[in-house]
């Protein structure tokens, strides 16, 4: 849709209202923060000291059980730990291929390792499949030290990722689990970090491997074995993180997908590694039998293009700030959604990642979900020969 001159007169556009062709019971989202719950609360979890369903697409809650009681996650920790991996890598500040140096303190790390050896060096790639499939401890501080400079310096970073996320009920004072003071979760919080986690679809090639080699061309090459057996024995799961200490007892973060619906279902303080794994099974049974959901846009999809009066670049484009889905009740019948894509005033300069207005579903004409629409690229300000060219370009191209 060209929006020639609309924005440049600086005017607040109502761009388009579109009928979505989907049915729902439940309601459209935009963030993690609002819920959608089944009519009838069923009965899941039975055995855990607290839980948490979620559709990934939307941040919608199918389901939840203490979800913000504060509890040790053992090593469901590694799931900020990779996050912080994933994003350091598409900011470029690493690359898979860098080596990593393990140091005498990274070494001693007890509980599950990959048994580094001081001064051993392996690739961001190959420590990463320590953490995500061995649940390497040893692992996990040598990538944080060559991040962050150390360990402490990490465990800030995931403090302050947790709080932008929006996690009120986390403290972390290390990045691998491992029992410590003042190192406490939600089970609604993992699953937060989870869903940004999984957005980094790159990471479920580790995540979601049931073995694999470290070493593979050494003289001792050490075989890994996932510890989340979910990923090979129940279909559609990639990941994510399981974790078990004599205080946090067994704890998983899971992820799984099927025709385009990804599940979230994270559970903490189950009894045995059994029970785990099949409350864990039973959520996700739950999810994939009564919904299913959609994406509109994904985080930083190019949603619509406009043309600036005076602006630097000619055509700007404008993209989703977050990801918008519909979560929908499977067997209902298709009703109507609008999508609203509204622009605030918007003029040259204009900054990549800057906010220019907002994407908002409504149901039956009320307000469901909401997300900003940010630039997508800056957009300085012309100059007076640019708008020289410009002019005299659309004399000549004026009605033709």
């Amino acid at each position: 849709m060209s929006l020639r001159n609309f924005v440049g007169r600086n005017a607040m556009a109502l761009l388009c209202a579109t009928t979505l062709m989907m049915g729902s019971v439940a309601p459209a989202f935009a963030d993690e923060k609002q819920t959608a719950k089944p009519t009838t609360q069923v009965d899941l979890a039975k055995q855990a000291t607290s839980a948490v369903l979620m559709d990934a697409a939307t941040g919608a809650v199918l389901f939840e059980k203490n979800s913000h009681q504060k509890l040790p996650p053992a090593s469901v920790t590694k799931v900020m730990t990779m996050l912080l991996i994933m994003e350091a890598v598409d900011a470029g500040k690493v690359k898979w291929t860098d080596k990593i140096n393990t140091s005498d303190y990274a070494a001693s790390m007890g509980g599950s390792q990959i048994f580094l050896q001081p001064g051993e060096q392996m690739t961001l790639e190959e420590m990463l499949k320590g953490i995500a499939i061995a649940s390497g401890n040893d692992a996990a501080v040598a990538v944080a030290e060559h991040i962050a400079g150390s360990e402490e310096g990490f465990v800030q970073l995931m403090n302050e990722r947790a709080k932008e996320l929006g996690c009120v009920d986390t403290s972390f004072s290390n990045v691998n689990g491992l029992p410590t003071e003042n190192h406490y979760t939600s089970a609604h919080d993992l699953a937060i970090m989870s869903r940004e986690l999984v957005k980094h679809e790159e990471v479920t090639k580790f995540t979601g491997s049931y073995q694999d080699y470290l070493r593979k061309d050494s003289e001792k090459p050490f075989w890994l074995v996932n510890t989340n057996k979910l990923v090979r024995f129940y279909p559609g799961m990639d990941g994510i993180k399981t974790g078990f200490t004599g205080e946090a007892k067994y704890c998983l973060s899971a992820s799984a997908k099927r025709d385009g619906f990804r599940v979230i279902a994270v559970v903490m303080g189950e009894p045995t590694s059994p029970v785990r794994n099949a409350e864990v099974s039973q959520l996700m049974d739950f999810a994939f039998a009564n919904y299913r959901s959609e994406v509109l846009y994904q985080k930083g999809q190019e949603v619509e293009k406009v043309e600036i009066d005076k602006g630097e670049v000619p055509v700007l484009p404008l993209v989703a700030g977050d990801t918008v889905g519909i979560l929908m009740k499977k067997g209902a019948k298709k009703e109507e959604f609008q999508k609203e894509i509204v622009l605030n005033e918007v003029k040259a300069p204009v900054k990549k990642g800057q906010v220019v207005g907002s994407i908002v579903i409504k149901q039956g004409g009320n307000e469901i979900a909401k997300t900003d629409l940010v630039a997508g690229a800056d957009c300085g300000e012309a100059g007076m020969w640019t708008l020289f060219k410009r002019t005299v370009k659309s004399w000549f191209t004026f009605g033709g």
